[in-house]
């Protein structure tokens, strides 16, 4: 089941990275990578065409309180959304408490570890402050790095189902999961 989740008062801190809950004045940061080519189709969304769509979405990111900004050096550049996942894909996690995790890093900041260590991080918080049982992420077939994040951050393979993109399209999930027993130590990411 999706237990509810409010980020708003919730900052982590890692050895580069600060997640915390994304402001107004982040706007800019965030435009500047959402609006760049082959970053959003990734997690299945076309680059922002305006400030004006940033700033929407960015209001989403405010209310709904389950999406932390990625901060480094000052700057945002990415995101960890902490998403409801589907519960009738998933029945037989019925009698668990669990969520999935959407993450989307700027493309000037690809290649560098960033976003394990931001996802590692968010594990930690969802398994011991939140108490969660489980968490899944799903990536389309194609995206290797997300699948080498997941990897890196001790999930494993579950199974696929289908996503329908904002775009429009359906694509294959890969979807991988992490129980809070898997934990190495009962708490603190695998890997």
């Amino acid at each position: 089941m999706n237990p509810a989740i409010d980020l708003s008062r919730v900052t982590l801190r890692t050895a580069r990275l600060t997640l915390r809950p994304w402001r107004e004045t982040d706007l800019e940061d965030f435009y500047a990578y959402a609006s760049v080519d082959g970053v959003g189709q990734m997690a299945g969304w076309t680059p922002h065409r305006s400030r004006d769509e940033s700033r929407r979405i960015l209001g989403r990111f405010i209310e709904n309180k389950k999406t932390f900004a990625l901060e480094y050096q000052g700057k945002v550049i990415g995101s960890v959304g902490v998403e409801a996942y589907s519960e009738a894909q998933f029945p037989e996690l019925d009698d668990l408490k669990g969520r999935s995790l959407g993450y989307v890093l700027s493309k000037d900041y690809w290649g560098q570890g960033l976003m394990p260590e931001a996802v590692k991080a968010v594990l930690d918080y969802l398994f011991t402050a939140a108490g969660l049982d489980f968490i899944l992420i799903g990536h389309f077939d194609w995206n290797r790095q997300s699948a080498r994040v997941a990897e890196k951050c001790g999930l494993h393979y579950y199974k696929t189902v289908p996503y329908e993109t904002s775009c429009g399209t359906v694509e294959r999930s890969e979807v991988s999961i992490l129980y809070r027993s898997e934990m190495s130590g009962g708490h603190g990411a695998a890997g």
